[in-house]
């Protein structure tokens, strides 16, 4: 019956002498550490001195060493270390543990350096200087020969045109897709120009006769990007049957078919080295292909939205890709994450860079902005106004691609025109200032 009548207290109570029993424990172990010798911790520090910094002591001694026979060779000092020899080996010593402590010191409280960033290089704000009209649709991409005397541009009116890049007027206009025509590429070894549309079709035109010679049948349907290898005779073709398709050149063969995506494809791009072939999806993933093998090799998944946009920076083995969320850069080899260019908060549909490290990004709003590649810093926000008798919905920009030169920079957009744009040759450092606040820009540095 006693049992019964155990007093119950409250968890409150039941918990605070537990913790209060847990805390005597401990205490008691605290109490029973040896206290810390001086001698032994001086001791520690020295040896510590030594192994870090022998060099250092050694210059030291040499210094010393020098100093004595300075005042052995003295003949008013000569007197003095007769006398007392044990003076000078006493200040060697001195000195000696003076330079420990004073290593020791730095030991124990190091000195924090202030992590500094690069401050981004220059750039001069483009301006617009010409507009070419003569499309009937949505002007949706655009490739510059090897020459670089004139540039092809593929449209929603189903015709590609070929401009005169110093005058911009039209040389010819070749028609053979009964659809919108959506990626272009020329040959760096070939008088070939190679074109893809949302009919499913990939030709390739002789430009010396101006003719289709081949066709490429395999996509199941529209087809939104395509590549040239720079190095061997292979095309590379994606869109919204979610594949990328490498193709031989010369006999129309599908060596792959490079599948992994679960969404439209909707830009990629080759280059000489591994990754060969990188491809950016509406899944928001970026794959990264071993072309040899036919087989993704990495697939980057960083992307929350839609990758629509992918460019190599010319001259680097890095390249960015462009979402609604954000445009990153990697590293081209692995595809390591570099940093993010924040900012442009719009659909971007395309990317392009040239080598002296200008990054450009256009968007479903028709807003480009202009980036710093090292760096990430925004130098520029750019909205050409759209042609007159045009919407103000019409204002998307689908491609942007930089001359060979890097020089010009043409843009083909939704109010059916082409712009071209180049360099400010009467903007300087002084004029055009770099606005960088480097507490507010934070990047990764690589």
């Amino acid at each position: 019956m006693d049992s019964c009548n155990v007093q119950k207290h409250s968890v409150h109570t039941l918990v605070f002498r537990s913790l209060k029993r847990t805390h005597d424990m401990f205490l008691a172990n605290q109490s029973l550490l040896p206290p810390v010798d001086p001698a032994i911790e001086k001791l520690r520090r020295s040896i510590k001195a030594k192994d870090s910094y022998k060099t250092v002591l050694h210059e030291v001694d040499l210094e010393n060493e020098m100093i004595k026979r300075r005042k052995a060779n003295d003949p008013s000092s000569a007197a003095t270390q007769e006398e007392s020899p044990i003076s000078n080996s006493s200040a060697l010593v001195s000195s000696n543990a003076t330079t420990e402590n004073a290593v020791s010191n730095i030991i124990s409280n190091p000195i924090k350096k202030t992590p500094t960033m690069a401050k981004p290089k220059w750039h001069a704000p483009w301006k617009l200087y010409r507009v070419i009209s003569g499309h009937l649709g949505w002007v949706r991409c655009c490739a510059v020969e090897p020459g670089n005397e004139w540039f092809a541009t593929g449209s929603a009116d189903r015709i590609i045109k070929v401009w005169d890049l110093a005058s911009g007027q039209l040389k010819i206009s070749l028609t053979g897709h009964i659809s919108s025509v959506r990626g272009l590429a020329f040959s760096p070894r070939h008088p070939y120009l190679f074109s893809c549309g949302e009919d499913k079709q990939v030709k390739c035109w002789d430009l010396e006769y101006n003719k289709v010679i081949r066709h490429y049948h395999g996509h199941l349907s529209a087809v939104y990007s395509l590549a040239l290898h720079p190095t061997i005779d292979v095309l590379v073709t994606a869109g919204r049957d979610c594949t990328a398709r490498v193709w031989d050149m010369r006999t129309k063969v599908n060596v792959h078919t490079l599948s992994g995506h679960t969404n439209t494809i909707a830009s990629v791009v080759c280059q000489a080295t591994d990754p060969q072939v990188i491809t950016g999806s509406h899944d928001s993933t970026i794959r990264l292909y071993d072309l040899a093998a036919g087989k993704s090799r990495a697939t980057l998944t960083n992307h929350k939205k839609s990758v629509r946009a992918l460019t190599f920076h010319p001259t680097l083995n890095m390249f960015a890709s462009g979402s609604p969320d954000n445009i990153k850069q990697w590293k081209a080899d692995d595809g390591k994450f570099i940093q993010n260019l924040s900012g442009h908060n719009a659909i971007i549909n395309c990317l392009a860079a040239n080598e002296d490290g200008v990054l450009v990004s256009g968007a479903d709003n028709g807003t480009m902005h202009l980036w710093d590649w090292r760096t990430g810093y925004n130098f520029q926000r750019l909205q050409a106004p759209v042609q007159p008798g045009s919407m103000d919905s019409e204002a998307g920009v689908f491609s942007v691609t930089f001359d060979h030169s890097g020089t010009r920079m043409i843009t083909t957009e939704a109010d059916k025109t082409i712009k071209i744009y180049k360099e400010d040759d009467t903007a300087s450092e002084e004029t055009h200032p770099i606005n960088w606040k480097p507490e507010i820009i934070k990047r990764r540095k690589y």
